[in-house]
């Protein structure tokens, strides 16, 4: 012989089910501008339902349910703008790390395109230029090593930048 209750009951949540199913995706479809989960959610929603069996009377059921629905569609805006603000924070992070990453690419082809012109330059330019660029003397300093005039240290940095800023210019 079948219990009664139970039968009840089954018959009672499958009309609650019913009943409820299209208002209770309407709402979450609404509050989640059509999001693909509101199926699951409704879904969600009516198995946490089911946990509440020996609760429910027909009528709390309907306010039961809702509150049950919000609750599940709040949980899951939290997560979801949770979710979406890690993977701003990740975008953010990559994308510097992607500029930081090209930036150094770019820096050391440039340096190696300056030692390559560098190494066209008459010697006493490359010299100077290098002392100055590398070594980071004044020209004061580079004109005491080099034993020369301050004036020509000067004048050998202005050719060798200038011949080393064109070439860098062409390659870019």
């Amino acid at each position: 012989m079948k219990d009664t209750s139970t039968h009840i009951t089954v018959q009672f949540l499958t009309e609650v089910y019913v009943t409820y199913r299209p208002l209770v995706l309407r709402y979450i479809t609404g509050k989640l501008n059509g999001c693909p989960e509101a199926e699951d959610l409704v879904q969600d929603a009516f198995l946490r339902l089911l946990e509440y069996r020996s609760m429910l009377r027909p009528e709390t059921v309907r306010s039961f349910l809702y509150t049950i629905v919000r609750n599940l569609v709040t949980d899951y805006l939290r997560r979801h703008y949770k979710k979406q603000e890690v993977m701003a924070c990740m975008q953010e992070r990559l994308s510097v790390s992607v500029v930081d990453t090209e930036s150094q690419i770019i820096v050391k082809d440039i340096c190696r395109q300056e030692l390559f012109v560098l190494q066209q330059l008459p010697f006493k330019t490359r010299s100077v230029y290098y002392k100055s660029r590398f070594d980071e003397k004044s020209a004061l300093e580079i004109a005491i090593d080099l034993d020369i005039p301050k004036r020509t240290v000067e004048g050998y940095l202005l050719k060798g930048r200038k011949v080393v800023r064109e070439y860098i210019k062409q390659c870019i």
